[in-house]
């Protein structure tokens, strides 16, 4: 099949297009680089099956050029990271609303089967836990930034279930629970490589809030196989699933373990919310994904424990 990544020289999108790539796809990359790098396709650049376009998904022509030649779509460009997000609030709605909003346009429109990468960030401060994908959604003010990445996702999913209804395109939509793994960068936010880049250099390891709130952390290797088994299951069409894994730490425990695997000297170090990000910056004490819903469907079980995927991040920033 001949299948299209927005987004595609991102962290997910670069091993989603490798793995494409092995199974003998053709694969085109849609990517502005605004997040992404051209650094995590350097090994599959040349590749006789990839095409790479460096532009933006605003481009209604070329987007539409692609869609129409392409099998699939996997959306996966958005804004992405607490940090970015924060610092750029119109760029983050824009991109993820008006951007779902041209590709589920232009994929109706040769009635493409689409899959669009949502967030767990969409259940918000919800302590029904775990969550599953009918659950209650519970959000924060407006005047508080980081939940307008939150907000522009479940309206991603609102508009994609829409086009699904009434028009019957076949979208998937796949909520991811903080993906992580080799080449994630730290640069906007995201806790890992951040902390294992502070580590290795023997750097104050900087834990935001009381270090107490948890995450699960999924090994992008197992997200990438997930959602490729998603798109090949005609079953899933129209579902939405939690894609991730059910193994919590909290942010101070994993500012340990991090420590302790990279025989680092760093101190770690509380920092406010305040003053990491903004007056009245609010987070989720706990993330936890019930994936009973994927394992059923798909057959859906996360491979790689926390500790491989720490040592395989730990030996990507050291070379």
């Amino acid at each position: 099949m001949k299948i299209l990544i927005t987004g595609g020289s991102g962290f997910i999108g670069s091993y989603l297009a490798e793995y494409l790539l092995k199974g003998g796809h053709y694969v085109v990359i849609l990517d502005n680089l605004s997040t992404g790098r051209l650094a995590n396709i350097k090994n599959i650049y040349r590749h006789k099956n990839l095409e790479v376009h460096i532009d933006t998904i605003f481009n209604h022509e070329l987007v539409d050029e692609l869609a129409k030649s392409c099998d699939q779509i996997y959306h996966l460009a958005a804004a992405v990271g607490v940090r970015f997000i924060v610092d750029n609030p119109v760029q983050t709605i824009e991109t993820n609303v008006g951007g779902s909003e041209v590709l589920l346009k232009i994929a109706n429109k040769y009635k493409k089967k689409i899959l669009i990468a949502s967030t767990s960030e969409v259940y918000g401060k919800s302590d029904e836990l775990p969550f599953k994908e009918d659950a209650m959604r519970v959000y924060g003010p407006t005047t508080i930034r980081r939940w307008s990445y939150a907000e522009s996702k479940a309206i991603d999913e609102f508009l994609a279930l829409a086009y699904l209804h009434e028009k019957k395109l076949p979208v998937v939509i796949a909520r991811l629970f903080n993906t992580v793994g080799p080449r994630q960068t730290g640069q906007y936010g995201m806790v890992v490589p951040r902390f294992v880049q502070q580590a290795l250099l023997d750097h104050p390891i900087t834990v935001y809030g009381d270090g107490k709130q948890s995450r699960c952390f999924g090994y992008v290797g197992d997200i990438v196989e997930a959602i490729v088994k998603l798109m090949d299951n005609e079953k899933c069409i129209g579902q939405i699933y939690n894609i991730g894994t059910s193994e919590e730490i909290s942010i101070y425990n994993l500012a340990k373990k991090v420590k302790e695997l990279t025989n680092s000297k760093s101190q770690i170090k509380l920092i406010p919310y305040e003053e990491a990000y903004e007056e009245g910056f609010e987070d989720m004490k706990r993330r936890i994904p019930d994936l009973s819903k994927a394992g059923r469907d798909i057959n859906y079980k996360p491979k790689v424990s926390l500790t491989r995927i720490l040592q395989e991040i730990i030996e990507y920033y050291k070379k």
